[in-house]
């Protein structure tokens, strides 16, 4: 392993290290009434109570909820079974991996051109979302591109193990072509009877990083609530979905990341371009900043435009607000990959769905609806406010953490924090 990956690992193990410290600090910091049996006998507050909790073996980043339960047994019930849905979602969506007893998305990709693979309804579910976006995106958003992105995958996984940015080495275009010769979403041939998936070409691969855990989300988010969850904030390596409003009535805010001004490690002081109140409603951002590596001083980031096969070059971020986490997720890949004026079009078109551009010259567009969920902020103001920050680092290992702003401790807070498990390299997204 060279000295620079040895840097990095570094780096990285002390963003992870930050990140539990920061959500701990917070979360604890938030004092307010005691419950019953507390050391100065004051009484419990009554009602639903705040409870968080962290973990970091879902889809390779950190996830964080933040819920109103009735009490701590009932919070770690919901807790238990939505990690446990995120992990299976977690097997089934990755591309790079073999699990015993589970049939997923690698699966399918070692079968290409030999034989249908029989799935579970939660791939069928995706990928039937997946198709219907690619329609929707004018082919932007193409999970059927696992060839194209391989290579630029592996390209960037041979970056980190360089000693310097000089030893970095881009694809030729003629190795993009020839993978891009076995992209066509028709190949994707899906029997929801027989339920299973087949991949005609036998050259061909699928990566489902552009809507997979997007999609994950919503069905997670889903799922709490039919056990009951009527009160929550959802994150996973950025994805955002809120479950309801507050016990108060009042919504649940998310927060863009400024992506002209991201740090390597997000802080306290970490700014933010946008923030927005949510109410069973997800907030999703793609941005250039989050995965990429550096080859003669420019930037090559993870958002490929099919139309080039080379890193869409329109915006620096893309965020989108939207009643479903998957839609959200599909469509800031795909609106990133396309002019504004096009990406507008789609935007206005579909019922509920508000995005956000940032563009490469500093510039904030909204479409027509966003200012109405906008929840303005002023420098003096110190409001509740969870940004919504995608990865803890700006290479390797995807983190993501939430900073909270208090303008009075009005109830009581308590969370848990697992350090069981440091997040491994990114697989899915």
């Amino acid at each position: 392993m060279s000295i620079r990956e040895k840097l990095k690992q570094w780096k990285r193990f002390a963003a992870g290290a930050t990140a539990a410290v920061l959500c701990a600090g917070l979360l604890a910091g938030c004092t307010g009434k005691n419950p019953a049996g507390s050391s100065d006998g004051t009484a419990a507050q009554e009602g639903p109570q705040r409870y968080s909790t962290i973990f970091y073996d879902a889809f390779d980043t950190v996830t964080q909820v933040i819920a109103y339960c009735d009490s701590e047994e009932e919070f770690t019930r919901q807790m238990d079974a939505l990690h446990a849905d995120l992990l299976e979602y977690h097997q089934l969506y990755d591309i790079y991996n073999d699990y015993d007893g589970v049939t997923n998305i690698k699966t399918i990709n070692d079968n290409a051109g030999t034989a249908p693979v029989q799935v579970d309804d939660k791939i069928l579910g995706m990928l039937e979302l997946a198709r219907q976006m690619y329609n929707t995106t004018d082919g932007k958003l193409n999970i059927a591109m696992g060839s194209v992105l391989r290579i630029w995958h592996d390209y960037r996984e041979a970056a980190g193990q360089t000693e310097t940015d000089a030893d970095n080495k881009l694809p030729s275009q003629e190795e993009l072509d020839a993978a891009a010769r076995h992209c066509d979403i028709n190949n994707l041939v899906m029997d929801e009877e027989a339920k299973t998936v087949y991949l005609a070409d036998p050259e061909m691969s699928l990566d489902v990083g552009s809507v997979g855990k997007g999609y994950a989300v919503e069905m997670v988010a889903q799922a709490a609530e039919a056990r009951g969850l009527t009160s929550a904030l959802i994150s996973v390596g950025g994805n955002l979905r809120a479950i309801g409003a507050k016990p108060d009535g009042s919504q649940w805010s998310g927060g863009v990341e400024n992506p002209w001004n991201a740090s390597e490690f997000y802080t306290s002081d970490s700014s933010y371009v946008a923030a927005v109140n949510m109410s069973d409603m997800a907030l999703v951002t793609s941005g250039d900043y989050q995965r990429y590596y550096v080859v003669d001083g420019v930037r090559y980031h993870h958002l490929i435009d099919p139309a080039t096969l080379w890193p869409a070059a329109y915006f620096n971020g893309v965020s989108v607000l939207a009643p479903d986490s998957g839609v959200a997720d599909c469509l800031t890949t795909g609106l990133f990959c396309m002019p504004l004026e096009e990406g507008q079009k789609i935007v206005e078109s579909l019922d509920g769905v508000e995005a956000l551009w940032c563009t490469t010259d500093g510039q904030l567009v909204t479409s027509s609806g966003w200012s109405s969920h906008e929840k303005k902020i002023t420098e003096s103001e110190s409001p509740l406010f969870v940004t919504v920050l995608a990865p803890m680092t700006k290479r390797g290992l995807l983190y993501t953490t939430y900073q909270e702003y208090f303008r009075a401790f009005t109830f009581p807070c308590r969370h848990t924090l697992p350090l069981t498990a440091l997040p491994r390299r990114s697989r899915v997204r």
